[in-house]
């Protein structure tokens, strides 16, 4: 919980203002969506859909949580209709609810993916179990450098969070090849594919929004691009990438349902 640097404009804080919101509202309706959609895909791909949900669910508390501790830190009035006026109340302003977030939720997406995908038991727990891990390990690893002004502490723990990181991300480009060419159809397959590079693209956003206080900005405007650059990548990470992973399981659910109905 970093103290938020003064000298606000109004358009740098309606720019963070308006990215948590569209958080919550993006979040919000996939919890919905997703979870009315369990009774319309088989039996075996409603866990993998109800993670989604879970995941979007958690992200959803979790934004207002930092909507909200974004709107106490600061007052903004209009004195006898000029320009808005945007101070600092000192109550602080708690980021910690991002890595609350991605502690919890960015190892399940990575589940909810492999168990879509319906990959033999004893790969399916394995890949869980090694990517779940560096997932988590690359974010508890992401949060003593976020919190640290000194750029060279920050440096040393993005060097040390990317090697979790690259392992996920090989995986995933690489790794789930011959998994993918397995699906049972090709539009299945052509939707595996698009969720395992909608991962890598999204996560590939994180260390780049980690950077901005790295690279010379500062501030105001530093604490903008952060807040609307996680905004964006998480509404990309989960929500859109839930959106593939309901694509996924309806296909084949399709497919499956249409195999039992062939005659014998």
């Amino acid at each position: 919980m970093a103290p938020l640097p003064d000298g606000f404009s109004y358009a740098e804080w309606n720019a963070t203002y308006n990215a948590l919101s569209f958080g919550i509202a993006a979040m919000g309706s996939a919890t919905i969506f997703f979870w009315l959609q369990l009774p319309n895909v088989t039996k075996s791909y409603r866990t993998a859909l109800t993670i989604t949900g879970i995941v979007t669910l958690i992200a959803t508390y979790h934004y207002i949580r930092i909507f909200n501790s974004w709107s106490e830190a600061f007052t903004v009035a209009s004195k006898d209709g000029g320009d808005y006026a945007v101070q600092l109340t000192g109550a602080p302003f708690n980021d910690g609810y991002r890595y609350v977030d991605w502690l919890l939720t960015v190892p399940l997406l990575l589940i909810e993916l492999i168990l879509v995908m319906k990959l033999p038991r004893e790969e399916t727990v394995s890949l869980s179990w090694k990517l779940g891990l560096a997932s988590a390990l690359m974010v508890a690893l992401g949060y003593p450098g976020e919190i640290q002004e000194d750029l060279a502490v920050r440096w040393f723990w993005w060097c040390l969070s990317m090697i979790p990181f690259c392992y996920v991300v090989f995986t995933l480009a690489v790794g789930l090849n011959e998994a993918t060419s397995k699906q049972p159809s090709p539009a299945a397959a052509s939707l595996a594919s698009a969720a395992r590079y909608l991962t890598v693209l999204s996560w590939c956003t994180y260390p780049f929004v980690y950077m901005v206080k790295s690279v010379g900005l500062a501030g105001p405007a530093a604490t903008m691009y952060e807040q609307v650059g996680y905004s964006l990548a998480d509404v990309l990470a989960k929500a859109v990438f839930g959106v593939l992973i309901w694509a996924i399981a309806a296909e084949k659910s399709a497919v499956e349902e249409s195999g039992k109905l062939l005659p014998n």
